[in-house]
């Protein structure tokens, strides 16, 4: 197939070698013509994704963040063939997808929202590897939900990534989702590695503190962006876990242990409920 991605970071490079390592031939386009040339020298690219390639793509991938997608759709939208698929690999759905959807069916292409879940603490294409997604699962927001002619087309063309599992799910439930498993726990690694103590750590750490901290390392332009994208479920799994950790606070304040167990054991009953 042919293939065409706008973004050549983390995500929009594994993807193109993903696509490129199965034998299908690639289109890119990223805004920095520095990173779109190397992707060309090493192979990953077959040639750049403009106006005039748009036409030969069985499927466009949208993999910047929301903001650039946004203007990126907006300005070349009218160019996009009838009948195109264009997905998008943004973080967050629901503004995204409105646009989206709204383009489509004023230019007669198909729009369908998609996150890959998966990816690493580092940004930017060198970082990027076919591999990224092999076993991930991949959230999938259609415009309707009805259309099984158009979810096995899309999971034929995403395919060569090596998704392992699809969810079909609404733009409004997806980021109501993310903003726990993904985005909280962002917020919080980032917290919590900025106490002095941190500075003193090695000889002290193991296991839960390389795993807890590993996504404090991130790109702050990215994740601002997505915070304040979806910041009416971000601050409320925000506020919950304020008042849970204002909980245990004062339980140790007040040496009750009784209390402490109590917070303790329902956290542990609640992981254990996560894994049936």
């Amino acid at each position: 197939m042919n293939v065409g991605i706008v973004g050549l970071g983390l995500i929009g490079g594994s993807a193109a070698k993903a696509y490129k390592a199965a034998g299908h031939t690639v289109y890119g386009y990223d805004i920095n013509q520095m990173v779109t040339g190397y992707a060309r020298i090493d192979g990953t690219l077959d040639g750049e994704l403009t106006h005039d390639t748009y036409s030969c793509c069985d499927i466009i991938l949208l993999t910047a963040t929301p903001k650039a997608v946004a203007e990126y759709l907006q300005q070349n939208a009218s160019f996009f063939p009838k009948g195109a698929l264009v997905v998008d690999f943004c973080g967050t759905k629901l503004r995204i997808c409105e646009l989206g959807f709204s383009l489509a069916q004023k230019y007669g292409f198909t729009f369908v929202g998609a996150h890959p879940m998966a990816g690493l603490q580092f940004s930017g294409y060198k970082y990027s590897r076919e591999t990224l997604f092999s076993g991930a699962s991949v959230i999938i927001v259609p415009a309707r939900y009805d259309d099984i002619t158009l979810l096995d087309n899309v999971k034929s063309l995403l395919s060569p990534l090596g998704f392992k599992k699809h969810v079909v799910t609404t733009a409004q439930y997806h980021d109501k989702m993310i903003a726990y498993t993904s985005q909280m726990c962002h917020v919080v690694s980032n917290a919590f590695i900025k106490s002095p103590t941190a500075l003193e750590h090695k000889g002290y750490s193991a296991g839960s503190f390389r795993d807890f901290t590993r996504v404090s390392r991130l790109n702050e332009n990215m994740w601002t962006e997505l915070f304040l994208d979806n910041r009416e479920y971000l601050l409320s799994e925000l506020d919950l876990l304020i008042n849970s950790l204002t909980e245990y606070r004062d339980a140790i304040k007040d040496g009750d242990s009784d209390r402490l167990r109590n917070l303790l054991r329902d956290g542990r009953v609640a992981k254990e409920l996560t894994e049936k």
